[in-house]
């Protein structure tokens, strides 16, 4: 439980100089608990989660499955904190600067740039994945997910939480033929200025799109599966090209863009633009559902260059208070239970980590129903490998002198 300070400590206390650091238990020493001995010090105790919080469907299932869960069967009581990663990550590195071993997050939602910053800056608890009952029973070691998030190894700091795909949301009451090729979408854009946009590179979303980009550019996937420097100074010239030639067509000409993805679907759901975009096929039909999206919004798939995979994970951060409580959250949220339930559009709609070769028939029936026969399943043959994280730096760093200036 996240400490609580009383006017009356005892000198003898205040002689021994106690400290949260001294309490904390470091991961070398939680290694040699058993799941049993986890259980029982995570009773009573309050955590909390830094995570996106700008989708509701997201947050319900958070509060709606995951929260009751972990106070009915651990007595552990999750609150969610909404921040961007790179927000969480600058509190982190100060109170790292600071010493601050008392940390007021206990679990992160992070990948990518944001796990390859934290991890190389000592921001993380450490290996910890090992520990968890349903990584070995649901989730395994088969797949790179695993092992690699975006050219980053993982190395049991983070377990994964969800796998999506980079799709596009548009209204079909006003794209009578929507494109299929990045080419189609330009364009299209030039066809009808000021309704296409994507977000500001900065945001994660915004970055993917310009990915996308990438992959139009070069000959094939294959060219960008390292982070090549000499590749993107050979190639730049194009890419840059191909961004200016429909930047006066996008929504308010390409002088400003949404900050995020928020921004963006905020401005499709008034109708200001006729497409939005994001990681998550499924996303849509929650956003239909809660009245956000019109209803006759439908999802698409670019065959050319195709659409990126990504994944997400859960992590700790290095001051976390609440390790044992902190595995026992992670470990539920990774679990074939959480992980099927996940799934539902009137919850989230989110895709798993599961290993199906790991589940029951009983389990694999499920995963089935909530796909259903419509479910917006991209086609194997056009899913791309996620980039290396080198190019989403990249990227923010050309973007704005390249296209905006």
């Amino acid at each position: 439980m996240k400490k609580v300070w009383f006017l009356g400590v005892t000198a003898s206390c205040i002689l021994a100089a106690c400290s949260s650091e001294d309490e904390q238990l470091s991961a070398d020493e939680l290694a040699e608990k058993d799941w049993d001995a986890i259980k029982e010090s995570a009773e009573g105790a309050e955590i909390g989660m830094y995570m996106w919080g700008g989708d509701d469907s997201v947050n319900r299932y958070i509060d709606d499955i995951v929260v009751p869960h972990l106070d009915e069967n651990y007595d552990v009581t999750l609150e969610r904190y909404p921040m961007d990663a790179p927000d969480f990550l600058n509190r982190l590195m100060s109170e790292k600067e600071a010493g601050d071993q008392d940390g007021t997050a206990d679990v992160l939602w992070i990948n990518g740039e944001n796990f390859r910053t934290a991890k190389q800056n000592d921001l993380l608890y450490g290996e910890f994945t090992h520990l968890l009952p349903n990584m070995e029973e649901y989730i395994g070691d088969e797949a790179s997910f695993v092992h690699i998030d975006m050219g980053t190894e993982i190395e049991g700091y983070e377990a994964p939480w969800g796998n999506v795909q980079f799709a596009f949301q548009y209204d079909a009451d006003r794209v009578d033929d929507p494109p299929s090729t990045m080419d189609e979408l330009i364009e299209w854009s030039i066809d009808n200025p000021g309704e296409f946009t994507y977000p500001n590179v900065n945001d994660f979303t915004g970055n993917s799109f310009i990915s996308h980009m990438l992959y139009s550019v070069a000959d094939s996937p294959d060219e960008l599966e390292e982070y090549d420097e000499e590749w993107l100074r050979a190639n730049e010239e194009e890419l840059w090209s191909k961004l200016n030639d429909f930047q006066d067509s996008l929504w308010r000409e390409g002088q400003t863009y949404p900050d995020d993805l928020s921004q963006l679907d905020q401005m499709y759901a008034d109708g200001e633009v006729s497409f939005t975009m994001g990681f998550n096929e499924h996303r849509a039909e929650s956003m239909i559902e809660d009245d956000v999206f019109p209803e006759s919004t439908e999802t698409i798939f670019l065959e050319e260059p195709g659409s990126i995979g990504s994944t997400h994970y859960l992590s700790m951060p290095f001051n976390t208070t609440e390790p044992e409580a902190a595995l026992i959250a992670i470990n539920y949220m990774i679990s074939a239970e959480a992980q099927i339930k996940k799934l539902d559009p009137s919850l989230w709609g989110e895709g798993h980590v599961l290993d199906s070769d790991l589940l029951s028939e009983e389990q694999q029936a499920e995963i089935e129903e909530h796909l259903g026969d419509d479910a917006v399943e991209a086609d194997a043959d056009i899913i791309l490998p996620e980039l290396d994280s080198r190019y989403h730096d990249w990227i923010i760093d050309r973007w704005e002198e390249e296209v905006v200036q």
